[in-house]
């Protein structure tokens, strides 16, 4: 046990943010940079090493975290990366983006603060990037396998890693520009600085992992000649199928679905652009969807000048306390202000659109709503609660549907879709296909970032096998697994 009486004597304390009116001037990320090294050692020490350590269960990943806690504490830094690093490839995202299930599974978060996981976890590997503690790990022999990953998101580099290193020759095809899936153009620059991915790409390089950009498979290239050039097909190519909205004036210019707007505003900051060809400067924004991509798109609106921000939900507010019916160790669904929400704007619950109105050039001007209360198992709508907004941008942030490799792809592997439209799999992540392998949100549906790491790094363990390979890689979870989410 780190510090035995830690959980009593240490207050937890947070990373600091930076001023809003600092950060909205930039595209940086929202935190003071290494505010959390003089407090860091203390945070990890509150971590009690419970007997059984429930936050391993809410973790993914299953991350050895009172292990890792305790080297912390103790500041031994390279045995933490260490320990960090045998479960979860890319800590830095994971420290930065996941909305961590291991803090609400923490046994002192039953009636006190529960440990600060994540700024733990990131402080690891930033101290490891900064000390050279991250190099390739290249594997001692080739084993003469061919494998192709579909998709650079989280679960297709886990994987691609995971077998590079088992010492097969693995091609990442990305159908975008650059590597990363969502990581790079569906997460604002202000949550993670895309630098994190490229250290990891140049490292994935040096270990011998292959990438190819600008290929969309299915269509560039089919699935036939994916089957006939590689001995193993892993399918990591997400679920960015939105969710839309059917309702009149949909058609009208300036209605945008999330995934249109977010990834141009990350290319200007790459520099393919100088100013995004869809902007909210000077605009009055709507963002439909309560979630984390709607508040990406919140932090981004208010970043390129929006004149004001909404931000529209159906459910209810959510209380502040956990609720009766979500007990720990589960993950409750709380209200949360991120800090997109602390930059302005208005956020409304219960309501639903009904139709969008124009001008004579048919650009969005006005959003129509309506108050909704849930009863019969559907919202309804609440008689004479109609509301007229103005909105001048609106982004649709309302989640997705299912996989978005129906160009072809799935008809030309000959792989089944389950009833929700994802690709199905077996226990050990294999299609009816022998040799084709899914994971990640194109198995899954759309997730969390834990997870998507964790069956990338199942899945490698089940191509090797498959391909015979001798190297032991860790295979902590099967598809079946479900969070402890409510």
């Amino acid at each position: 046990m780190a510090d035995p009486k830690g959980f009593l004597t240490t207050p937890k304390q947070l990373a600091e943010r930076r001023p809003v009116d600092v950060r909205l001037r930039d595209w940086n990320e929202v935190y003071v940079e290494r505010s959390l090294l003089p407090i860091i050692t203390k945070q990890a020490g509150r971590c009690m090493d419970c007997g059984i350590p429930f936050c391993h269960n809410g973790c993914p990943l299953g991350n050895l975290i009172p292990e890792w806690n305790d080297l912390a504490y103790r500041d031994d830094f390279v045995g933490a990366i260490e320990r960090l690093h045998a479960t979860n490839n890319f800590p830095e995202f994971t420290g930065r983006l996941c909305p961590a299930p291991c803090e609400s599974a923490c046994v002192l978060g039953i009636n006190q603060d529960a440990v600060t996981i994540k700024n733990v976890e990131v402080t690891i590997i930033d101290k490891a990037w900064d000390r050279g503690g991250v190099t390739p790990q290249v594997p001692e022999r080739l084993s003469g396998k061919t494998v192709a990953v579909v998709g650079s998101g989280p679960s297709g580099l886990a994987a691609a890693q995971q077998l590079t290193r088992a010492g097969h020759t693995v091609v990442v095809y990305e159908r975008a520009d650059r590597i990363g899936g969502l990581l790079r153009y569906g997460i604002p620059e202000f949550k993670m600085e895309k630098r994190h991915i490229n250290r990891r790409i140049e490292q994935m390089r040096a270990e011998g992992t292959r990438f190819r950009t600008g290929v969309e498979v299915g269509v560039d290239l089919t699935g036939q000649d994916l089957r006939s050039r590689f001995d193993a097909v892993v399918v990591a190519a997400g679920a960015t199928t939105a969710r839309d909205l059917p309702v009149p004036g949909r058609e009208l210019n300036g209605i945008h679905q999330a995934m249109e707007y977010l990834p141009l505003a990350n290319k200007v900051q790459e520099g393919d652009y100088v100013d995004s060809p869809i902007s909210a400067k000077g605009k009055h924004v709507v963002v439909i969807g309560g979630g984390d991509t709607g508040a990406d798109c919140v932090g981004t609106a208010h970043r390129q000048g929006a004149a004001s921000v909404t931000q529209l939900e159906i459910m209810p507010r959510p209380s502040e306390d956990r609720p009766a019916g979500q007990p720990w160790p589960t993950m409750p669904m709380t209200y949360k202000v991120t800090s997109a929400h602390e930059e302005g704007g208005e956020r409304i619950y219960s309501v639903s659109t009904t139709h969008f109105a124009g001008d004579a050039d048919g650009n969005v001007q006005e959003l129509h709503l309506v108050e909704v209360a849930f009863k019969d198992g559907k919202f309804e709508p609440v008689p004479g609660s109609e509301k007229v907004i103005p909105a001048q941008l609106v982004t649709l942030a309302m989640g997705f549907t299912g996989t978005d490799v129906r160009n072809g792809l799935v008809e030309q592997l000959g792989v089944d879709l389950d009833a929700r439209g994802n690709i199905a799999r077996d226990g050990k992540f294999g299609t009816n296909v022998s040799g084709v392998y899914v994971c990640g949100d194109a198995g899954r549906g759309q997730s969390l970032i834990v997870w998507a790491i964790a069956e990338g790094r199942s899945a490698a363990a089940a191509v090797d096998k498959y391909l015979g390979g001798k190297t032991p890689l860790p295979a902590p979870i099967k598809p079946t697994d479900r969070p402890l989410v409510v």
